[in-house]
């Protein structure tokens, strides 16, 4: 991925994805312990949206990302180690007089009692986006928009750009929406998280865990889930071990035909009529589960913007549903065999492989570091 040349402005017009939002250096514990007790850290990048643009440039994909960063040290490495993965970072603002955001995090899962997360990001640059300074031109310009939650949690104004994007607008792109709920950011500011629910609504593809529903919304369930997220074309509820469950319905103008790079709608053929309950869409849900892959996970980080990579690859192909769960998991399954949040993702013939098993050899199959090298020698099933 180094080895991929950084895109220009030029290309920014064709590009698949476009991906809003704050990166921040990150700094990766040398050892498991406290932070209090951890002796030293790796550098490295960490963003949710970034790390989907970046996942998605290394799959193939023409990705984008925009955001702001500090005109400082931090953010050169930011610009500089995102645009090696392919991506076009030609729309990312420099802001004079705010930093880059920095982080410190324990070695422990998210979830976990243990883990810490130190944040150095508020007054950062990237809280400064708002709907008067970023570059439109460059946010409308891919067949897909991808935003996540943490976005809206930085400032009123980052809320604000995100209601302005979510809200319905004639030709806007698909908008992809990652809940991404992180209770840290939620406290002690005007916002809730109920907010997110409302991003979420005006969204055409919505990912959210089952657990962060619970905690953001006290939504417990797929179904209950669904049925709080009814105007979205798809809504992908992530059930942690359980796998994932897709609501899938089409939506005129905006649905997966045109985005399959055949033209065409695999995912819905011959799906007519109006739900006149929820007049954003057309036709009822199909609703799809698939089940979770067995992984000897390294490190627990970076799976969920892994798996958003993996079904945003999938539906830009026009892959049908079942295939862009399972594609989620692949390459959510290629960031947990990794001690950081990037990695390369399997080659596209490999996971296609994978990704077309029958039930039962997709059930067999256990995914341990390496594994994306060597389908024959790696793959235990």
């Amino acid at each position: 991925m180094s080895g991929t040349p950084a895109r220009t402005a030029a290309d920014a017009a064709s590009s698949d994805v476009v991906c809003l939002g704050e990166s921040m250096v990150t700094f990766l514990p040398s050892q498991p312990g406290r932070l209090a007790d951890v002796p030293s850290f790796v550098r490295g990048i960490g963003g949710a949206e970034s790390n989907v643009a970046c996942a998605l440039a290394a799959a193939g994909h023409r990705a984008a990302w925009v955001s702001r960063v500090g005109a400082d040290g931090f953010g050169d490495h930011l610009v500089d180690a995102i645009s090696a993965y392919g991506v076009d970072t030609s729309a990312v603002r420099r802001d004079p007089t705010r930093p880059t955001g920095i982080y410190f995090r324990t070695a422990t899962d998210r979830a976990a009692d243990t883990h810490e997360v130190a944040y150095y990001r508020a007054g950062s640059a990237a809280s400064a986006m708002s709907p008067a300074n970023v570059p439109y031109e460059a946010l409308l310009a891919g067949r897909v928009l991808h935003l996540s939650g943490i976005t809206a949690a930085l400032s009123a104004d980052c809320l604000a750009l995100l209601r302005e994007l979510t809200a319905p607008r004639p030709g806007r792109p698909l908008v992809s929406f990652d809940v991404n709920h992180r209770p840290g950011l939620w406290r002690g500011g005007d916002a809730s998280p109920d907010v997110l629910l409302d991003l979420a609504r005006g969204a055409d593809l919505v990912f959210v865990g089952e657990d962060e529903a619970e905690e953001a919304w006290g939504i417990s369930g797929a179904e209950a889930i669904r049925a709080a997220l009814p105007e979205p074309a798809v809504v992908v509820v992530k059930r942690g071990a359980d796998g994932a469950t897709v609501f899938s319905a089409p939506r005129p103008g905006t649905g997966p035909a045109h985005l399959s790079e055949s033209g065409t709608d695999t995912a819905h053929p011959g799906v007519t009529g109006t739900d006149t309950a929820h007049p954003g869409r057309t036709g009822t849900d199909t609703v799809t589960t698939v089940p979770a892959l067995r992984v000897d996970v390294v490190a627990p980080v970076g799976a969920g913007d892994a798996f958003a990579a993996g079904f945003l690859s999938a539906t830009l192909r026009g892959l049908p549903v079942r295939d862009r769960a399972r594609h989620g998991h692949l390459m959510a399954a290629a960031a947990l065999t990794v001690p950081g949040d990037l990695t390369d993702p399997p080659a596209r013939d490999l996971a296609d492989h994978l990704a077309a098993l029958d039930d039962a050899a997709w059930g067999r199959l256990r995914l341990g570091p390496g594994w994306t090298g060597d389908d024959t020698e790696v793959l235990s099933t």
